[in-house]
């Protein structure tokens, strides 16, 4: 280290990358791997964390491998709690400073490809500043969701950083190792250790939970669906995407972890005193443990016509491109201003000749999001050219041929359409559990307790189609169905299968994307009394804080990144923010060196 320090020489903080001998070619560096100073630095105020993957990582050893060095900053020009995004010529890294420690890891959140550095630090930790998934910074583990991989770590050694390889300076993520089943799978076996019903993110998580855990025994999965688990958010911002564009895990990930994957598989009963449920197709399997994670269905709607083709609930990639195409220079109706009817709406407005959205309220989100927040919503669409009919509900679809050519609405409206998408809410998909012995309450929803186990030994559920007891409400049992509480409650569910009982501890978070601009979302805001909104609502670059009782209990926010991570960040340590603290219009309390 003396050279680094002795003077007049500036003291510096070196990057050192190690690289396996088969990617020298690949890399084009000199045989002796020496690679200029850069000058791409970029000071912010957020953490990332990262863990290695695939490899081990290489020997504190300048001999045994070739490596590129670079200064990259004087080592006085980190604060502590400051991170800075490094190229290195092959790849970009985080570069951290905590506690006067240097770490380095990827810099790119692996759900979406977020940059961490616009995230938030705390606590060991950072937040992705657009969808709230927190990583650990010494071991690059994820810690909160949504995203199903962590990031890769890079070994230091003050004042020199040592990164791992040039494979995972490319990939940015790494999956957690994971074990596999110890007997011979016979996959005609009725019996499966643990069973668990849907391939959403609930599922998914609990199956790769137990795998990371080190579970040994069979683990089956399986779904309605026809393929393999996917990115279902996307299917309404993204109409055009194909299953495999979307796909979470390929069928060669889940066989490598000895994860089974039974598509098309509809469970019709479940025989809890058995242990066994049985499929649609007359197979009936018994298992140990049973996870059941099966989301919401449809809400049923009212009206005449219901035999008329081109209307549409969207639940698969088919549905989406099929909207998409039969959209195409034509009259599209959407009925509901749920947050995937908004989407959908939006996603066609560049594809059909006009776009008609019919809401039972006076404003798209009112209830969620406020009356003010939702008028400003709404004038958005009505500028892209989406027609509103409010405070209304469709009577009748009348088709020609079978085919769809109008909605009628109660009012007594009639609308021109060739497709129409139903966003008009959900339920929850447990009514083949009527007779099982297993809890629902009185809309049909599954309870479990904090361990996400229901009424019934060895049976567990999780994800849209629960109710589970929430801790900032005083353990109040509530429905949350967001794409990231699903994750969660996988992997409580896989733990406590296991005997590793572990609480709840997240931030309920989520967004919505709308013609270019997301809304996100953290909190618990049912019930709210009161909206505090900060920022300009007509440039729609805001954020409004809901209230109860003097608290504030959620937080949205468009174009004020990152301040929704933040207000999960303090939330979620237990610290209250009051309605007087987000009243006076200071807000920089809030955000972060480097904020928004």
């Amino acid at each position: 280290m003396g050279g680094c320090f002795s003077k007049p020489k500036p003291v510096e903080v070196k990057v050192e990358l190690s690289l396996l001998d088969k990617e020298k070619e690949v890399d084009g560096l000199s045989p002796n791997g020496k690679a200029s100073p850069f000058a791409d630095c970029r000071p912010n105020g957020a953490l990332g964390h990262g863990s290695d993957d695939d490899a081990t990582l290489l020997p504190f050893s300048h001999k045994s491998r070739d490596y590129v060095e670079a200064s990259v900053c004087h080592v006085k020009d980190l604060e502590n709690g400051q991170m800075r995004e490094v190229d290195l010529g092959c790849g970009r890294a985080l570069l951290i400073k905590e506690h006067g420690e240097f770490s380095a890891m990827g810099h790119k959140c692996p759900h979406y490809g977020a940059p961490l550095v616009k995230g938030v630090l705390s606590k060991g930790h950072v937040r992705c500043p657009w969808h709230g998934a927190c990583f650990n910074i010494s071991t690059g583990d994820i810690e909160d969701f949504p995203g199903l991989d962590s990031l890769p770590t890079f070994q230091v050694r003050n004042p020199f950083l040592f990164f791992a390889s040039f494979q995972a300076l490319q990939s940015q993520k790494r999956s957690k190792p994971m074990a596999r089943c110890s007997a011979v799978i016979n996959s005609s076996s009725g019996f499966s250790h643990v069973l668990i019903i849907g391939s959403g993110p609930a599922g998914l998580v609990c199956a790769e939970t137990l795998r990371q855990e080190g579970f040994t025994d069979r683990v089956v999965m399986c779904t309605m669906d026809r393929h393999p688990p996917y990115d279902r958010p996307k299917l309404s911002k993204s109409l055009d995407s194909t299953a495999e564009q979307l796909r979470l895990r390929s069928l060669d990930f889940l066989q490598d972890h000895d994860i089974e994957l039974f598509t098309e598989k509809e469970v019709v009963a479940v025989d809890v005193k058995g242990r066994a449920v049985t499929f649609e197709d007359g197979l009936r399997m018994e298992y140990r443990k049973l996870f059941i994670a099966t989301g919401s269905k449809p809400k049923p709607m009212n009206y005449k016509g219901k035999d008329v083709r081109n209307v549409f609930h969207l639940r698969t990639p088919e549905d989406a491109n099929s909207i998409a195409r039969l959209a195409n220079n034509k009259n599209a109706v959407i009925v509901g201003t749920s947050f995937v009817g908004m989407e959908v709406a939006a996603a066609l407005t560049d594809k059909a000749h006009s776009v008609s959205v019919i809401g039972i309220e006076s404003v798209p989100f009112k209830n969620a999001l406020g009356e003010k927040v939702g008028k400003a919503i709404m004038k958005l669409f009505e500028t892209n050219r989406v027609k509103f009919y409010m405070l209304n509900e469709v009577s009748e679809m009348i088709g020609h041929h079978g085919q769809l050519k109008e909605v009628v609405l109660k009012s007594g409206k009639v609308l021109r359409a060739d497709v129409c998408v139903i966003g008009a809410g959900s339920v929850p998909a447990a009514s083949f559990l009527k007779q099982s012995g297993i809890h629902l309450d009185s809309k049909g929803f599954i309870t479990v307790n904090k361990m996400m186990q229901t009424n019934v030994d060895g049976v567990f559920a999780g994800g849209d189609v629960v109710t589970f007891p929430f801790p900032p409400r005083n353990n109040k049992k509530v429905n949350i169905p967001h794409w990231q509480m699903a994750h969660v409650h996988g992997r409580v569910a896989a733990l406590s299968m296991m005997g590793r009982s572990t609480e709840i501890k997240t931030v309920p978070y989520f967004w919505s994307a709308m013609f270019g601009k997301t809304i996100r979302y953290a909190g618990y805001g049912d019930g709210f009394d009161d909206v505090i909104i900060q920022g300009d609502l007509d440039e729609l670059r805001f954020v409004a804080f809901y209230t109860r009782s003097e608290e504030v209990v959620a937080v949205t926010s468009m174009n004020y990144d990152p301040i929704v991570s933040r207000v999960a960040e303090v939330l979620g340590s237990g610290k209250t923010i009051k309605k007087r603290d987000v009243e006076t219009g200071d807000i920089s309390w809030l955000i972060d060196k480097g904020g928004h």
